[in-house]
């Protein structure tokens, strides 16, 4: 499992393009799922924070709070931009930050309300994935004229073991320890 730290300095482009879309209205914002105890997808709005430390996220007492302290297994997506269906996904796992100077200094830094009753989690990362839709990001075609499908980039971290998506069409290429996958707009079935 890579931090974002590692993920960013492995593909800096693409952790740029998913910081914009995660913080695009100032705060973190983004869709948070993790795994009920039945096994069941529970989804939240969060605000993720990006630091240069690190992907985070303080969750208050919740369900979603419990779900990562049992299975700390997450994916989290952007809030959709105004202009474009552009989105930015993460998924790895979430786990606790115990070193108390680190919370300290990333609520001191955010304004954290020292009086509620939350959490600090980092997000580690297996899978990180940006898709650009409609003409500005579109993939172009033979010609010059664009597609209609998303321009699609996938990272994978291979000691994740997370695959990429059923169906895509990607083609490794390696850079130091991890793998990134640049994939090719996926036809419509």
């Amino acid at each position: 499992m890579a931090s974002w730290s590692e993920f960013a300095s492995d593909e800096p482009r693409l952790a740029d393009a998913i910081r914009v879309l995660i913080q695009q209205y100032g705060p973190g914002l983004g869709y948070l799922a993790t795994v009920r105890a039945d096994g069941g997808p529970r989804v939240h709005p969060v605000s993720p924070v990006i630091t240069d430390e690190g992907l985070f996220c303080f969750v208050v007492d919740s369900p979603k709070r419990r779900d990562l302290e049992r299975d700390g297994r997450y994916a989290l997506h952007s809030f959709p931009p105004e202009e474009s269906d552009d989105e930015a996904y993460v998924a790895g796992r979430a786990r606790p930050v115990t070193d108390q100077a680190r919370v300290d200094r990333l609520a001191g830094n955010l304004r954290a309300a020292p009086q509620v009753d939350w959490r600090l989690f980092e997000f580690t990362v297996d899978v990180a994935m940006v898709a650009r839709h409609g003409s500005n990001g579109a993939t172009p075609l033979a010609g010059g004229e664009r597609s209609e499908r998303p321009a699609v980039q996938v990272w994978l971290d291979p000691a994740g073991a997370v695959t990429a998506p059923e169906g895509s069409v990607a083609g490794p290429r390696r850079r130091g320890r991890r793998r990134a996958v640049e994939e090719q707009p996926v036809p419509a079935s």
